[in-house]
């Protein structure tokens, strides 16, 4: 929550005094250390004591970043080290980020994950705001440098503070929203979003459905000016030549105007298009691919490379299949249409590809529609420069600030921590997929994921789908814990 008004430690690497002296003062020796100690700050230590209980006090321990190289015996000062007979979990990035989702997840790894695995091969960083601005945002590039060489990455919702959050967290600026950098530091193709379904509970979409949104280009990177009146002229010059190319030219009339640029990369769409047309045809659900290119003449090239890699390489496998009849086509949606699918298309069994604006708007529709965004995953999907595969997993909610401020004031709360637990049983698995150790890891994974729906078919889950008789966000990761041993153990 708010490091000023909820009491938040400030972790420092254990390190001699003259080093903790540099860490606080910002020096980036905060992001790389080795686990951290629980070091109270200077600011707020009466509201940190009122306020914190024992377990919040080590609520951030594991988010500590860990520098590369430094062994498990920094876990073991934690008591968290390797024991006989523990799962060990495959090398991975884990980024912890704030307010009630980072409360819930240490819950989770300390009743959950740690009594059953071996996390020692795990990087943590500590993504809160607040550690952003103290390290002046080396923390952020070391993730990006982690996650390319490990490949596999699990993200907690974090903050991209307002103007109010600079003021009440004492930060130097507004950090902007970390997923830009990610999505270009991994080299970023696809935010794939798929609903999460869970036998005998009914949600929205009674099967499922998947949706690729593009993961650069578009108005995200947009540059942009205010101007009056006068021409305007956008120009381009290829590499390696100085004639200017005219892109557009035109008179601006009105006093007032925002004049913005942006460019669409096209170059991965193929793979866009190879992941989403193969992970469709493994599910066995029927592609669409939308546009806006009837207005939007620049969208034509992201539709017609998506046809052509259909055409070329999926179409009789589809077909062969039995997904879609021997003379269908691609089918083209524009996204007026895709908007209205969503709601009437509540049978399932179809998936969408999109450009990134596009794709995030209709996939904050398709979590509506299948009940909240807590029953929706979200995983970045980029490639290194061998080919490999490098995938985030993260949950597509936020850090649920309401239910952290209820807790605050000891009121009892109740999240369902299912989209983050699937976030990281995705990185836990492509971890293992990659490094090895998938015949340890998976059936732990499926035993997680399989106590957790038969909780929620029993009536012992949260409230959001039990109803006022619901479980309390302690109460749910307790009753988790009880049934999980008789799960992984079969």
């Amino acid at each position: 929550a708010n490091a000023t008004t909820r009491g938040h430690f400030v972790y420092l690497p254990r390190t001699t005094t003259t080093e903790r002296t540099r860490a606080s003062s910002g020096d980036p020796s905060l992001a790389t250390g080795p686990i951290a100690a629980d070091v109270p700050s200077r600011e707020g230590t009466t509201m940190m004591h009122r306020l914190l209980s024992v377990t919040t006090n080590r609520l951030l321990a594991c988010a500590a970043p860990r520098a590369r190289g430094v062994g498990p015996h920094a876990l073991s000062a934690r008591g968290y080290a390797a024991s006989a007979g523990k799962i060990p979990a495959a090398p991975m990035v884990y980024v912890a980020g704030e307010e009630m989702t980072r409360y819930t997840m240490e819950l989770i790894l300390d009743r959950w994950v740690r009594p059953h695995v071996d996390t020692s091969a795990w990087e943590f960083f500590d993504l809160r705001a607040k550690n952003r601005d103290d390290t002046s945002d080396q923390v952020l590039r070391d993730v990006i440098d982690a996650g390319a060489r490990l490949k596999a990455i699990f993200k907690e919702p974090t903050i991209t503070p307002t103007a109010d959050q600079v003021k009440r967290l004492g930060l130097k600026k507004a950090w902007g929203s970390p997923n830009g950098a990610m999505r270009r530091g991994w080299n970023g193709i696809t935010i794939s979003r798929d609903t999460i379904h869970i036998d005998g509970v009914e949600l929205g979409y009674k099967k499922p459905v998947f949706f690729e949104r593009h993961a650069v280009g578009g108005e995200y990177s947009a540059g942009y000016k205010i101007v009056g009146r006068g021409k305007l002229t956008t120009t381009f010059v290829p590499e390696g030549e100085t004639e200017p190319v005219v892109v557009d030219e035109r008179d601006v009339v009105d006093n007032l105007n925002a004049v913005v640029t942006y460019h669409n990369p096209l170059d991965n769409v193929t793979q866009l298009a190879r992941i989403f047309f193969g992970r469709c045809l493994d599910a066995g659900i029927t592609p669409y691919v939308v546009t806006k290119k009837t207005v939007f003449k620049w969208q034509e090239p992201f539709w017609a490379t998506m046809k052509s890699v259909f055409d070329a390489e999926f179409k009789q496998k589809f077909v062969d299949a039995k997904i879609i009849a021997p003379d269908a086509e691609l089918v083209h949606l524009l996204s007026d249409a895709a908007t209205m699918k969503l709601v009437v298309w509540t049978d399932g069994g179809f998936g969408m590809a999109a450009h990134n604006y596009d794709g995030d708007v209709l996939t904050d529709e398709l979590a509506q529609v299948h009940m909240s965004p807590g029953f929706i995953t979200s995983n970045l999907v980029g490639v290194d420069e061998n080919g490999t595969l490098i995938k985030e997993f993260e949950a597509s909610h936020g850090t649920v600030t309401d239910m952290d401020e209820a807790r605050a004031r000891g009121e009892e709360t109740s999240l369902n921590p299912l989209g983050m637990v699937e976030g990281l049983i995705g990185a836990m698995n492509h971890a293992a997929d990659v490094h090895g150790g998938a015949d340890r890891v998976l059936p732990y994974t499926a035993g997680l994921r399989a106590t957790i729906h038969r909780l929620f078919r029993e009536g012992r889950g949260t409230r959001d789908l039990c109803g006022p008789g619901g479980l309390t966000t302690e109460q749910f990761i307790d009753a988790v814990a009880e049934a999980l041993p008789e799960e992984i153990n079969k």
